[in-house]
């Protein structure tokens, strides 16, 4: 079974950011508090203002004493201090008593009836100035809290602390321990990209030959693909410091952060040079500008990509600075940015063929413990279409089926396990299914089978099994002998017909389809459909292709074409080219089955007994060669998109 790397929906363009929100209408009540707690301050805090009082000088003061006006008196406590009192009047005063006036005074006042008491030292310096500060505190913090909100809610940058600086991380003394030894197979993508980072390290010897640093190196592949870790591995293998950062962190609501975080990474880079900036899913700020009568756009975006623009070849180019970037979306990456002198080269990293998912996989199993059954030629052979993060799930994937059977040794049915739950998902007994419905995915499973083993140029059977997984109530797994990138009009016919063998199987048993055959012949109608449009193998039409439009990720089909690019007369010949191939491949089947009949039953015999069948026993059954296990190619290739190798049993959309 193959398992074809699909990417995620085209997400939709970034907006402008949404308007701050206005400031909080309570912050009109900071005033009236601010005044109402000054007032309460003023008159709790004594140091901060004094009664009016009346000075008295010394001889009138006595005076008063002798006349019986001073009612009270409070002594100062040091000499040169003024002593206060109330007058009979009520009236305060206050007088300065010499030093000499010491027990003569204090008779005088005895005799005429006058309170007198010892004063205690006053406030000190101190002591006001803490009253003073609170008394302010209570009007500088509102405004304080007035401005902040007032700044907040206008949005403004200059209170974003940071906000234009650079959020890269730099490599330097402290380099990850990535390496290219860690990166199996794309010997070509690391010879490119190793290149530049000696360009760096000895640019004499290139220099000498007039040979001139490439600006910039794009790598571009499926997800998965292991773009990322190339670029960890070179910051690992480079001697001169790597900045690192992706392509959202440019992005704000705040126009203008994004260019200026770019100016920020660069004029790093240019203290450090040589150096290597490293930008992940540059499509983020790469994406291609608005074009003239365009109605939406995204201006932080596009100044962003302006800048960088700029600052990789512009007016004041950066010199011995190379920039990495990694995409799987290089067909909305804009023309300014991929012309030479920006980015001078672009490293295709494809999904790993069947080597190289060899030498990944060995890369995973480092650490972990293998039985002497697990060959991993024959399980990158099993994993057509795996990118290298799907191969790491794999391995981790085999290690945990090993460690629910209480082992810490991986085993080849660990992987074949691990193999199936990523494709198919969890898998169920076989219990789950009524009696009569296990009979019939046995007889729809074994149609697959026997087709595919009684068709020549069909893909050898791996496994049949009746075992629910996910939306699937059972498999047929067709695992290619050999790494095939083209295809011939003959393998196509002979899918067609493995992917109705099981519709032509009920036919055959039961003398009516059902529900079971929706997801093959939602697949064959896909396969014969782009047979007719785009192969040019329909002799009605000829040599024609109409395709249905671009991809919107690399490795993956984007929709199809607002409008068609032929008459309704064309439509009508291709649904009646794409009815007859269908129609004929179910004939075939159906005369296949019928004339093998014998055999067909003694598989669905096999299936109810042990639920899984191995492929060398479909062959023998069939009574032909087992070809699970020959690697001879059966054709040679015609270009071909590739197509999922397995046939299904779920009466659902396929997975």
């Amino acid at each position: 079974m193959s398992k074809q790397a699909t990417p995620p929906p085209p997400g939709d363009k970034p907006g402008p950011g949404n308007p701050p929100p206005p400031p909080p209408a309570w912050r009109h009540w900071l005033w009236p508090v601010a005044l109402i707690a000054a007032l309460a301050l003023w008159f709790f805090l004594p140091a901060v203002h004094t009664t009016p009082q009346e000075t008295l000088t010394y001889t009138q003061f006595l005076s008063d004493v002798s006349a019986h006006k001073v009612k009270t008196i409070e002594i100062a406590p040091a000499d040169g201090q003024s002593s206060t009192g109330t007058l009979a009047s009520g009236t305060n005063y206050t007088v300065v008593i010499p030093p000499q006036a010491s027990q003569d005074l204090l008779s005088t006042l005895q005799t005429n009836n006058v309170q007198v008491t010892a004063g205690t030292s006053g406030s000190s310096f101190g002591s006001q100035v803490l009253s003073w500060i609170i008394l302010l505190a209570v009007f500088v913090l509102p405004i304080l809290l007035w401005m902040r909100l007032s700044r907040n809610a206008l949005g403004g940058v200059q209170g974003v602390l940071g906000a234009g600086r650079s959020r890269a991380k730099v490599f330097d003394e402290e380099r990850p321990s990535t390496t290219f030894a860690d990166v199996a197979g794309y010997e070509g993508a690391k010879a490119e990209i190793s290149e530049v980072v000696d360009f760096l390290r000895n640019p004499d010897r290139y220099s000498r030959a007039g040979a001139v640093v490439p600006r910039g190196v794009l790598m571009v592949g499926p997800p998965g693909t292991g773009k990322t870790l190339l670029a960890r591995a070179v910051a690992g293998e480079a001697h001169v410091p790597f900045f690192s950062v992706t392509g959202s962190s440019f992005v704000e609501m705040f126009v203008g952060v994004g260019a200026a975080r770019v100016r920020d990474l660069f004029a790093e880079a240019r203290k450090r040079a040589p150096a290597i900036i490293f930008i992940d899913e540059v499509d983020a700020i790469g994406q291609r500008r608005a074009g003239q009568g365009q109605v939406v756009a995204n201006d932080e975006r596009e100044q962003t990509l302006n800048q960088l623009l700029a600052e990789m070849d512009g007016f004041d180019p950066a010199m011995g600075i190379v920039v990495l970037a990694a995409t799987n979306r290089p067909e909305v990456l804009d023309p300014a940015l991929m012309r030479p002198g920006r980015f001078d080269r672009q490293v295709t990293i494809p999904l790993p063929n069947v080597n190289e998912r060899s030498a990944i996989l060995a890369v995973h199993c480092r650490d972990k413990k293998l039985a002497p059954d697990v060959d991993l030629n024959a399980v990158a052979r099993g994993t057509p279409g795996f990118s290298g993060a799907d191969l790491a799930n794999l391995t981790n994937e085999a290690a945990i089926f090993a460690v629910r059977a209480g082992r810490d040794v991986i085993t080849a049915d660990d992987f074949d396990a691990a193999r199936d739950r990523i494709i198919l998902g969890r898998r169920e007994g076989s219990n789950v299914l009524l009696p009569e419905e296990k009979y019939a995915v046995a007889v729809h499973e074994s149609g697959h089978a026997m087709v595919a083993a009684l068709s020549e140029h069909a893909d050898p059977v791996a496994k049949v099994t009746i075992l629910p997984a996910g939306q699937t109530l059972g498999v047929t797994e067709q695992l290619p002998l050999v790494e095939r990138h083209m295809y011939t009009e003959d393998y196509l016919l002979d899918s067609l017909a493995v992917r109705l063998g099981g519709r032509a199987a009920e036919l055959v048993v039961f003398g009516q389809g059902s529900t079971g055959a929706g997801n093959d012949l939602a697949g064959a109608t896909d396969l014969a459909t782009k047979m007719v449009r785009e192969f040019g193998l329909s002799p009605k039409l000829g040599p024609i292709g109409y395709p249905e439009g671009g991809s919107v990720f690399l490795g993956g089909g984007g929709a199809g074409v607002s409008s068609r690019p032929f008459a309704e007369a064309t439509q009508a010949a291709i649904d009646a080219e794409v009815s007859r191939l269908l129609r004929e491949a179910e004939t075939r089947s159906v005369d296949l089955l019928r004339g093998h009949r014998p055999e067909l039953n003694g598989l669905v015999d096999l299936l109810l007994e042990k639920e899984t069948v191995d492929g060398s026993e479909v062959y023998r059954l069939a009574g032909r060669p087992d070809r699970s296990t020959n690697a001879e190619p059966s054709q040679p290739p015609v270009e071909m998109a590739p197509h999922p190798a397995s046939a299904g049993v779920d009466g659902s959309e396929p997975k």
